[in-house]
């Protein structure tokens, strides 16, 4: 079974002025996105900035919010590393502050091998009883999780279960498909295809878009899995403009200041990661009132 269908959010982790996680702003988002319809919350990804949060922090963030979730979703925790005994510690870490899955990104900087991959998926498996979504993201790790890959994990270990797909590259999602026989649980990590990676198999996507509107990524796939075609696809090509804004500059830069311009206060960025250019921050703004979402 599935650790969620569905949409589910790659949620921003909020900081007071100071850099602090605010973790108040935490609660009240994650509670907003739970009455907006959010299948899941998926934790120190990417977009929570959990390249620059300490290990401490890491857990603290994990630990609460699987507190303020309060078992109403599913709570799937990032714990990739480029160190695998620190993934495996990450990992061990989050089912033991209950965490329901983990998503772990291919390791960066290293470029691992093929066969370096599936030893470090495979430890890390080991090492822990959830449910494992890999994460491929070439672009910012400069490792490709190939789909022979991806099948040899997912047919040898009983708890690597799937995969956020984010190379862009419907070939090669659709060759991972075949692949595993149309059995792995894949998760579009383009905003932007959603609907093409649910075409060939996907059952929902880890969404950065979700943070400002979320209902409307629930009720796009929703819509898709009732067989609305029409709904769903108005759904996604609407959104296309504000998913291109988002990823103006690089996640979670935008978002945030989104979120910011909601009076949803997530607050600032940690270094090396800066505020949004003027340019493409009135460009966003823009696009989010062309959307319908509501400025503060």
């Amino acid at each position: 079974m599935a650790i969620f269908k569905g949409a589910g959010v790659a949620i921003v982790t909020p900081m007071k002025n100071d850099e602090d996680v605010n973790y108040d702003k935490l609660e009240e988002i994650i509670n907003w996105q739970i009455e907006e319809g959010t299948d899941s919350i998926i934790i120190a990804g990417t977009t929570g900035e959990a390249s620059t949060l300490t290990m401490e922090e890491h857990r603290a963030v994990i630990k609460a919010a699987v507190e303020f979730t309060k078992h109403r979703v599913p709570v799937i925790a990032g714990t990739g590393s480029n160190c695998t005994r620190t993934a495996i510690q990450l990992s061990q870490e989050a089912e033991e502050e209950g965490a329901d899955g983990l998503l772990i990104v291919t390791p960066y900087y290293n470029k691992a091998t093929q066969a370096g991959l599936v030893k470090h998926y495979s430890q890390i498996a080991d090492a822990t009883k959830l449910p494992i979504i890999m994460y491929n993201v070439p672009g910012r790790t400069g490792c490709n999780l190939l789909p022979e890959t991806v099948a040899t994990l997912f047919s040898s270990k009983e708890n690597i279960v799937g995969l956020k797909e984010a190379t862009g590259n419907m070939a090669q999602a659709s060759q991972t498909m075949y692949l595993t026989d149309g059995k792995l649980d894949m998760y579009s990590g383009e905003d932007g295809l959603v609907l093409p990676m649910m075409a060939i198999g996907g059952i929902g996507v880890i969404s950065v878009w979700s943070n400002v509107a979320p209902k409307k990524v629930h009720d796009m796939c929703e819509a898709f899995f009732k067989g609305d075609m029409e709904t769903a696809r108005r759904l996604q090509k609407e959104a296309l403009p504000l998913v291109d804004a988002l990823f103006s500059e690089v996640n979670p830069i935008p978002v945030k200041a989104a979120m910011n311009a909601m009076g949803l206060e997530v607050g600032p960025l940690r270094a090396p990661l800066c505020e949004m250019s003027d340019a493409n921050k009135a460009k966003l703004m823009e696009v989010m009132r062309n959307y319908g979402i509501k400025l503060a």
